[in-house]
């Protein structure tokens, strides 16, 4: 039953390091490490750039623990920060800093995706949100991502505010997403009929040479390699904890109400990755202010009708989760943000 099962949940913000003066990027995500607790330095880590810092939540058994994590994460980064003359800001892209002035972590993963890469490496200076919902059984985890993957364009939709790129408006609204697609093994994930099918693909990668690990599958939507989690990773990094919230709160809605179908020997109608795939341009170049595609009536709808019909769906779960207050908050972001 849905009520006896717990969708544990982590969030990931990526968050820039910004000179208070100026407002450019500093890359000085060493200094705020060293500030650090040992406890605090388990949830704080580097990313690929030095001006990049990522807090990542303990384990959290509902939405109401995971906004207090949140809440506290920020308020100590930003105290952490403080500290070194420095500031914190959440978008999912600096509007005119340069990733050509940016230093790379010293570390050897990310030296060795620079070594692999090269400048879509160098180039990948972007901030985002991921979202860990529990899911203990790997045959369920790669069905729910499957039905999972129609609704990534609604999530990404919502959180779409990173249209500036090296001083420049781009014109879309997250030029994040377009940034990121530059990497190999990105965006929305085809299907599969089974873990086994996906375990297969992981091991032609590492048999030719492709990957070393599937952490190296860097997907919208992921099985996560090392925890029993489904990982939804397309969102920019909002702005606010009640955004940040919100967002995770309809992920976990998500897998709960797919859950409760397969559960009861129910489905939901599965899209190739090619439809899906137009709907997620939708979202990168318009945000909530343009149309999704409806693919089952296919037609056109404006975007926050599908959301709302979104949350219809899985408004069964929502009280069984106990967070009513906290999705509600999707359609305060559709109010601020329609027609932007």
């Amino acid at each position: 039953m849905l009520s006896d099962k717990i969708f544990t949940m982590g969030i990931e913000e990526e968050f820039q390091i910004i000179d208070p003066e100026t407002r450019e990027l500093r890359s000085r995500v060493e200094q705020i490490l060293k500030g650090g607790t040992i406890h605090l330095r388990e949830k704080i880590k580097a990313e690929l750039h030095q001006s990049v810092v990522e807090t990542g939540s303990k384990i959290c058994h509902n939405i109401k623990e995971a906004k207090q994590e949140v809440f506290m994460l920020r308020s100590q980064l930003a105290e952490l920060a403080e500290k070194e003359g420095l500031k914190i800001a959440a978008s999912g892209t600096h509007p005119f800093s340069k990733w050509e002035d940016q230093e790379i972590t010293n570390h050897p993963r990310y030296e060795g995706v620079v070594q692999d890469m090269q400048q879509v490496a160098r180039a990948n200076l972007i901030f985002g949100l991921h979202v860990h919902i529990g899911v203990d059984d790997k045959e369920l985890a790669i069905h729910i991502m499957n039905a999972a993957r129609y609704f990534l364009p609604h999530l990404f939709a919502l959180s779409t505010n990173s249209p500036f790129w090296k001083g420049r408006n781009t014109g879309l609204k997250s030029y994040r997403a377009k940034i990121f697609d530059r990497f190999p093994r990105t965006g929305i994930p085809d299907y599969f009929s089974s873990h086994g099918e996906f375990q297969s693909y992981v091991a032609t990668l590492q048999k030719t040479h492709c990957i070393e690990d599937a952490s190296k599958i860097w997907w919208d939507i992921r099985p996560h390699p090392k925890y029993p989690t489904l990982e939804f990773r397309i969102c920019d990094l909002p702005m606010t904890v009640d955004e940040t919230i919100a967002l995770a709160a309809l992920c976990q809605a998500i897998v709960a109400k797919l859950y409760k179908l397969i559960s009861q020997n129910l489905g939901f109608r599965l899209y190739r990755r090619v439809y899906i795939n137009e709907n997620k341009w939708r979202a990168s170049r318009y945000g909530i202010s343009g149309k999704l595609i409806d693919f089952g009536k296919q037609i056109e709808v404006e975007t926050p009708v599908l959301i709302n019909e979104l949350l219809d769906f899985v408004d069964d779960v929502v009280d069984v989760l106990d967070m009513r207050e906290e999705i509600s908050y999707i359609r305060e972001i559709i109010k601020k943000r329609n027609g932007r």
